[in-house]
């Protein structure tokens, strides 16, 4: 596997310089996400650029991040700006020079993409997502480049079969998918056994793996359940078995630390350097 960060990257592409590519590069990483706020309105040359200014340095593009309107909203003229927006992101991916484009399945909520709602999960929302995803999938056919698709347990895919059968259902070759396992974890239980999420993600989802987003997670004391993401080495989640099942599955992917400031990342990268150094995997440079 491979060392990468969803970090340091300027929201807007046109911003990233030889020197900060140069400090990711010295960090240990050779791979980032780079966000696209408005693909439809994209600076070709600034996308050209970005890309080739990180490669210069050594670092890869691997995930093109945009930003569209919810692939499950039941407002049609959004569902349908979304659709029309996220394969316009699969062309700046081609310009970025990008491994994947990223998908968020998207929330019923008004409140953001990865927020819960009781329809989240119904039969109808299910349709929307497979019909918008059927609709996206041959723009990343038509440049050569996969969409890697996210599930978590407050969205409409909450579970590794319904993933499965998400994918199956598409059935796309540029339809595939992110593995984030501890987005899965949606109770105590869970969390006290992840690793059985982990390893039923990877049975059923294996196939369609392309990278990976890495963080930790643990549970704050209080009466009702409260789970909280925290830096790399500080919760209690199996990395050990997500990093073996992801080196089985995708041994040249990128396996890219999140959702953590800047100045985190270090001591959450030695802690996976460690992590690995114990279970007999090499970072590949």
């Amino acid at each position: 596997m491979r060392p990468g960060v969803v970090g340091y990257i300027p929201s807007n592409p046109a911003e990233i310089t030889p020197t900060l590519a140069q400090s990711i590069r010295a960090f240990g990483y050779t791979g980032v996400t780079v966000r696209v706020v408005d693909p439809l309105g994209a600076s070709e040359a600034a996308l050209r650029n970005a890309g080739t200014i990180l490669r210069d340095a050594g670092v890869e593009v691997v995930q093109c991040n945009p930003q569209y309107e919810m692939l499950v909203d039941p407002i049609d003229e959004r569902r349908a700006l979304g659709i029309r927006q996220l394969r316009a992101a699969a062309r700046c991916a081609h310009l970025l020079g990008a491994h994947t484009t990223y998908v968020r399945p998207g929330s019923v909520s008004p409140s953001g993409p990865w927020k819960p709602h009781p329809e989240n999960t119904r039969l109808r929302t299910i349709e929307r997502l497979l019909a918008s995803l059927r609709a996206v999938a041959p723009a990343g056919e038509d440049v050569g480049i996969p969409f890697a698709l996210e599930g978590a347990d407050c969205s409409p895919l909450d579970t590794p079969e319904r993933i499965r059968d998400v994918l199956e259902a598409v059935g796309s070759p540029a339809m595939r998918f992110n593995a984030d396992p501890v987005n899965l974890v949606g109770s105590l239980e869970d969390l006290y056994d992840n690793a059985v999420i982990t390893n039923r993600l990877f049975d059923l989802c294996g196939r369609w793996i392309v990278a990976a987003h890495v963080k930790d997670i643990t549970y704050v004391e209080s009466l009702t359940v409260h789970l909280e993401e925290v830096p790399l080495g500080e919760g209690i989640f199996d990395q050990t078995t997500f990093a073996r099942r992801f080196e089985t599955v995708c041994p040249d992917g990128y396996f890219m630390l999140e959702h953590l400031p800047d100045d985190a990342y270090p001591r959450a990268k030695a802690n996976l350097d460690g992590v690995l150094a114990a279970t007999g995997i090499a970072w590949r440079i």
